[in-house]
């Protein structure tokens, strides 16, 4: 008797907790408030900014649309939220994700985060004056370089130059646009940062033209999104828009022809637009999940396109952030 008492109890307490655990997770919070809260860092050209009417728009800004889409129904029911540091979603319950070209690396995991899949593979480059005829890193030796002082950029740069023996005239700037200033009067010939940041700068110089970044990277920074290391809901269904957007990249589909390719009897396409049921019921969605997340924002080439790419005043091509399919590294596991 008292065994099937405690056998019971034992059961109660792992039903209640459950329960508990159930009821108050990050995806059914995000359910029953019925908008995604995305922290996000404005004002990078064609990653996140927000336009006189308040309206935001890029390319980390779509990540969230699309988690929005698939979680509560639409990208547009979602909630923008300034996040300056990572100190800021330790203490805002309330921000869900955060989407701001931040680098995947082991200390910030080590903070209580989650990253999840590479969006953006980044690294560190040089945005040089066309004028100069350098194909590579080692022909900047004696070139005045623009760098922000005390940052990542700085440390990386003055280690490369020196760890590979060239010789370094480091001009120390405040930022990205106090770089611009110096390239553009003369102060510096080169600006080093992220390849992202270089884009972003350059598309705000008089003649963007004038400049180029070069293919060479001297570090290796891949860019995703993350959230609470407790949040394992939600963590599942940020990993899973983004590879639905890669895979359909891969399969054709489209927010133009995603009506059209639901009537496909392509098995891989059907599961992921949900014709071919199970997966929403994996990730604790409905199976139309990511046929809203394409319709409503598009696969990754659309995306990528749209604020990154050659038809934009950034002008990247796509890279590494390509298909493996197209030399690039971006794949995503199978969505069954």
């Amino acid at each position: 008797m008292r065994r099937s008492a405690l056998l019971f109890l034992v059961a109660t307490v792992l039903t209640a907790s459950c329960g508990g655990r159930a009821t108050s997770s990050r995806l059914s919070r995000i359910q029953k408030r019925g908008f995604l809260v995305c922290g996000v860092f404005p004002g990078v050209a064609g990653f996140a900014q927000v336009d006189r009417d308040g309206h935001y728009k890029g390319f980390d800004i779509d990540l969230c649309r699309a988690v929005a889409a698939a979680v509560v129904g639409s990208a547009d029911r979602i909630r923008y939220e300034p996040v300056a540091t990572l100190d800021l979603l330790k203490r805002s319950s309330d921000v869900d994700l955060v989407s701001r070209r931040l680098t995947w690396s082991l200390r910030r995991e080590g903070l209580g985060v989650l990253f999840g899949p590479v969006t953006f593979y980044d690294g560190q480059s040089f945005l040089v004056a066309g004028h100069l005829r350098v194909d590579g890193v080692a022909g900047l030796a004696g070139v005045p370089i623009c760098v922000a002082e005390r940052s990542e950029h700085d440390v990386s740069l003055m280690a490369y130059f020196r760890r590979h023996g060239i010789s370094l005239d480091r001009v120390a700037v405040a930022d990205g646009a106090a770089a611009a200033r110096a390239l553009a009067e003369g102060r510096c010939q080169a600006f080093s940062a992220d390849v992202s940041e270089l884009a972003s700068v350059r598309s705000t110089m008089a003649d963007p033209r004038a400049f180029r970044i070069l293919a060479d990277r001297i570090t290796s920074e891949p860019l995703a999104q993350l959230v609470r290391q407790q949040d394992i809901d939600l963590f599942n269904v940020v990993r899973w828009t983004v590879f639905a957007m890669i895979e359909a990249e891969e399969l054709g589909v489209t927010s133009v022809n995603v009506g059209e390719m639901a009537t496909s009897e392509n098995p891989d396409v059907g599961r992921l637009l949900g014709t071919v049921p199970g997966n929403g019921a994996a990730l604790g969605l409905d199976d139309a999940w990511a046929r809203r997340v394409i319709a409503d924002v598009g696969n990754y080439a659309e995306v990528f396109e749209r604020n990154l790419g050659m038809s934009t005043p950034i002008g990247m091509e796509r890279g590494p952030n390509a298909l493996w399919s197209s030399g690039g590294l971006l794949f995503a596991p199978p969505l069954k």
